[in-house]
C-alpha cells in the first residue's frame, strides 16, 4: 500500500487508506489533503509521487499548479478590499479602472467580475497563452473588448482572465499586482506556502502536472458561443503548467502554486469568521456577502448548472456530496477542490497533480469529500 505521510487526529485515521487507494489504483499520482476546523489543522496528509516516472515522492513541502483553485485566492483578495472600504461590489469597474468602460462596459460591476457575470470571459482571438503573460497588454485588451453576453444576465465562467480582471482592480486600488498583494497581505501574514507567480528557486519542489485525457472531437461546433470563445481565448494545454513562462506569470485565474495545507490555511479565514491565529483579514459581515447570489443556472461557458455568489460557487445540484447551506467552494481543472463550510467552521482541501476529466471536482475529490463528511457528521 502507498505510504501516506503527515498527521491527523485519530478520528480521521481512515482517510489515510482512502488516499493510499487513490495512489495504488493509479487513479491519482500525488495527492495532498487538509482539513481545518475553527482555524486549527486536524488533517495534513500527503501521498504518492511528484513525477510520472515515480522517482520523486511527494514531500511535505511539495507544491503544484492548482489551476482554478487560484480563483479562491483572487476572490479573497478582492473581499479584503471590500472589507476595507477601498472598493464595493456594486462599484462600476470603471470607477477604479476607467479604460474598462469602453465598448458598453460602463455599468459592469466589481461583483460581476467576481461572480463570472461580466460578459468578458476571455480574450478576443487571435490570442496565444504567451500573450497573457504580458500584464499591461493583456489587461488593456480586456478593457477594450465588448462583452460576449449582456452583463449580469447569466454566468459565463471566466476561465483564465478572472485574475487579470480582478487583479487589475487590485493594482489600480493598491498599487500592487495581484501576486504581490497576496504574498504581502495574505500568504505572508498567515505563513502559508502559496504563490501566484512562482520563482525559479521553488521549481525543484513543484510536482509535475499530468494532463487529463483529451476531449473527444466534436462536429458542427459553433465557435462563436461564449464557451468556444472562452476556451479558445487563449487555448490552454494543461502541459503549459510545467513551463517557465506559465510558472512565472501573474495569472490569478489559474497558475497559483501550493498544496492542500497552504490552500486550506488561507481559505480557513472564510470558515473561521475572517481570522486565523490572530491574523484578521476581514469581518464576518464581509464573509456573509459571499452568499449574495449573482447567478443560478446553466453556465454559458462550462455548460453545467452553477450558483455563483460573490467570488465563490454556492451549494448546488452539481455537488450533491456537499451540504447545500452555508457552503462556498471552488476547485481546479483536473479535480482539486476547496470547500468552506461555515456552519461547521471547517475548510476541506484536496489537491493532486494527475488531472482527471471534468469541470467541478472529480471522482477522487468527490470520494474524499464524502469520506470527510461521514466523519464530520
Amino acid at each position: 500500500m502507498a505510504t501516506v505521510d503527515g498527521v491527523c487526529e485519530p478520528r480521521f485515521e481512515g482517510l489515510k487508506s482512502d488516499l493510499a487507494a487513490l495512489v495504488d489504483s493509479g487513479t491519482d499520482l500525488g495527492v495532498s489533503l487538509a482539513v481545518v476546523i475553527e482555524g486549527r489543522p486536524v488533517v495534513d496528509l500527503w501521498s504518492g509521487w511528484m513525477d510520472e516516472s515515480r522517482s520523486r515522492p511527494w514531500e511535505r513541502d511539495t507544491i503544484t499548479n492548482v489551476w482554478s483553485t487560484t480563483k479562491t485566492m483572487t476572490a479573497l483578495c478582492a473581499l479584503m478590499l471590500i472589507d476595507r472600504g477601498a472598493v464595493h461590489e456594486d462599484d462600476p469597474v470603471a470607477k477604479h479602472w476607467p479604460e474598462f468602460a469602453a465598448e458598453s462596459k460602463e455599468n459592469v460591476t466589481i461583483g460581476n467580475l467576481m461572480s463570472h457575470t461580466s460578459g468578458v470571459s476571455g480574450w478576443e482571438r487571435p490570442v496565444q497563452v504567451e500573450d497573457i503573460y504580458d500584464w499591461e497588454a493583456s489587461t488593456s485588451r480586456l478593457a477594450g473588448q465588448r462583452p460576449w453576453w449582456e452583463p449580469g444576465t447569466a454566468s459565463g465562467y471566466h476561465a483564465i482572465d478572472y485574475g487579470h480582471l480582478i487583479g487589475e482592480v487590485v493594482r489600480r486600488v493598491t498599487g500592487k499586482k495581484l501576486g504581490r498583494f497576496l504574498a504581502d497581505e495574505v500568504a505572508g501574514p498567515l505563513g502559508a506556502d502559496f504563490q501566484i507567480g512562482t520563482p525559479e528557486s521553488d521549481w525543484p519542489r513543484i510536482a509535475q502536472i499530468v494532463a487529463p485525457p483529451p476531449l473527444p472531437a466534436q462536429e458542427g461546433v459553433d465557435f462563436n458561443t461564449p464557451m468556444m470563445k472562452t476556451f479558445g481565448g487563449p487555448p490552454i494545454d494543461a502541459n503549459f503548467a510545467n513551463t517557465p513562462g506559465w510558472r512565472l506569470a501573474d495569472i490569478g485565474g489559474a497558475n497559483g502554486h501550493g498544496n492542500a495545507r497552504s490552500v486550506a490555511r488561507i481559505q480557513s479565514v472564510i470558515s473561521n469568521g475572517g481570522e486565523v491565529d490572530g491574523v484578521r483579514l476581514m469581518s464576518q459581515q464581509t464573509i456573509d456577502r459571499i452568499f449574495r447570489e449573482y447567478a443560478d443556472g446553466t453556465d454559458l461557458v462550462i455548460g453545467v448548472p452553477v450558483r455563483f455568489g460573490l467570488g465563490y460557487a454556492l451549494g448546488c445540484a452539481e455537488t450533491p456530496y456537499l451540504p447545500s447551506e452555508g457552503i462556498c467552494f471552488w476547485g481546479g481543472w483536473g479535480g482539486s477542490l476547496i470547500v468552506n463550510d461555515l456552519p461547521r467552521k471547517t475548510t476541506v482541501c484536496f489537491m493532486m497533480n494527475k488531472m482527471a476529466p471534468g469541470v467541478i471536482g472529480s471522482a477522487s475529490s468527490k470520494a474524499i469529500l464524502e469520506a470527510v463528511y461521514r466523519i464530520l457528521d
